[in-house]
């Protein structure tokens, strides 16, 4: 089959006028063929009808016209009414996603080949399609309900299934004012994420929307948030410094409309009802120095309730104590052996605690690893001092080595039985001379009755 197109046609008549000198040859193609123009953008889904006009053509009986997508035939239909009214070919296709950017377009074809000639084509202007996609929900906002002011908070609206995403417009506003966002597609997806500062002039309600744009359409999604200042409660103590004695009050106070619903600590104090400001007086002591108090607020806000907590360590201020259980009194060591005098003042500020010998001042390093001698035997004042006071202990240090020592222990048993013994005869020749001397009293009674009683 030869297809002549009608331009060629037309710049080659000149030279074919036997062929062409049909009745009416010249005006035997079409004057205009053209398709309407497109929708801007026809959703997915939806129809779209296709209009063709012919104007002219003869003969009409061997005049079609087809409508293109590319170059597949969508429609095709014989022209075969008055040449001198238009002709209007009409077709619906169901878009789809594929039809996007796709070009549409209206061919006539005129057979002369009947006549000996060839088959004419003239093709109209093409038409670009845009095709959009839209789901049935709205834009997905991700962010809390609650944004407390002095804090950033990220945003997030995001919408799946649509198509193509890459043509979307999506923003944020937040109060009125549109939020600088960074907005990303990929696929059938497209998102914008904003990160809001929340000041002070944002308190209050306010709404949050996210507004997509594809094609004609709008879509937009909103969330009424509640913006709030709850600065965290003041917990304080009526004094910087507390001496050992004293007395002091912690107070825990709340602000911005919060109730203070706790004031606790170890060991613990008695609750109190909620209230804007709670406070608990006590006398000082050594075993207060670094007791935690927590003082937890309470805000309701939009039905939910908040809280935040803050916690306090009370410092006193105390004079050195040395006991039992910082600096025991008895070191036995073994000569040559490696040893260290773990003694430790507790006090606060810290005191500072050196040991001496009594007599020579010999001095025993605190926490030195040291070999031990037969020169370090002695009795040692260690000695705790700081701007609250100062106390001494003595610790007695034994130097020994296993016979010592065994000799020692053989001596010491020794002596215990000794005492033991001279006890157990003290309380026996005790016991004894108590018994003698009541039988003596009783015989001395027993003779003044028998002497006062008269004679027969």
């Amino acid at each position: 089959m030869v297809m002549v197109p009608v331009q060629t046609l037309l710049a080659s008549s000149r030279a074919f006028p036997k062929a062409l000198c049909i009745p009416g040859c010249l005006d035997a193609f079409p004057e205009r063929v053209e398709l309407d123009p497109l929708p801007t953008w026809q959703q997915v889904g939806k129809n779209l009808t296709l209009r063709c006009l012919v104007d002219g053509g003869t003969p009409r009986h061997q005049l079609s016209v087809m409508l293109l997508r590319e170059e597949e035939v969508l429609y095709r239909q014989p022209v075969d009414v008055d040449p001198k009214n238009p002709k209007e070919i009409t077709a619906t296709v169901l878009v789809s996603r594929d039809d996007h950017e796709a070009n549409f377009s209206c061919r006539t074809e005129l057979d002369l080949r009947p006549q000996g000639l060839a088959l004419f084509t003239n093709v109209s202007m093409t038409r670009q399609l845009r095709a959009f996609d839209l789901p049935v929900t709205i834009p997905k906002l991700d962010t809390s309900d609650l944004l407390e002011v002095g804090t950033k908070q990220k945003v997030l609206c995001s919408l799946e299934g649509l198509f193509p995403a890459s043509e979307a417009q999506i923003s944020l506003e937040l109060g009125g004012y549109t939020l600088t966002s960074k907005s990303t597609n990929h696929r059938d997806l497209v998102s914008a994420m904003a990160l809001v500062e929340v000041t002070a002039e944002l308190e209050g309600t306010q709404q949050l929307l996210c507004v997509l744009k594809l094609a004609d359409q709008t879509l937009r999604a909103e969330r009424i948030l509640s913006i709030y200042s709850f600065p965290a409660p003041a917990l304080t103590q009526s004094q910087p410094n507390v001496s050992e004695g004293s007395q002091v009050t912690v107070s825990c106070e709340a602000r911005g409309g919060a109730q203070v619903v706790n004031l606790t600590s170890v060991p613990s104090i008695q609750p109190r009802p909620p209230s804007p400001k709670v406070q608990h007086t006590l006398t000082a002591r050594a075993r207060d120095n670094k007791r935690r108090f927590s003082c937890s607020a309470a805000l309701n806000v939009a039905g939910q309730v908040l809280f935040k907590t803050r916690t306090l360590e009370l410092q006193v201020l105390y004079g050195p104590y040395l006991d039992e259980s910082d600096c025991p009194t008895n070191w036995p060591w073994e000569v040559g052996t490696q040893q260290t005098l773990k003694c430790e003042a507790r006090g606060n500020p810290p005191p500072t605690l050196n040991c001496s010998r009594k007599g020579d001042g010999a001095p025993l390093p605190i926490g030195v690893v040291k070999p031990v001698t037969w020169a370090m035997n002695g009795t040692y004042v260690c000695h705790a001092e700081s701007s609250h006071g100062n106390v001494t202990r003595d610790v007695f240090l034994m130097v020994y080595t296993e016979t010592n020592l065994t000799l020692i222990i053989i001596l010491v048993t020794m002596l215990a039985i000794v005492l033991i013994i001279t006890a157990a005869m003290y309380f026996y020749n005790r016991q004894r001379k108590i018994k003698i001397y009541k039988l003596q009293r009783a015989q001395e009674e027993a003779m003044k009755l028998k002497a006062q009683a008269p004679p027969p």
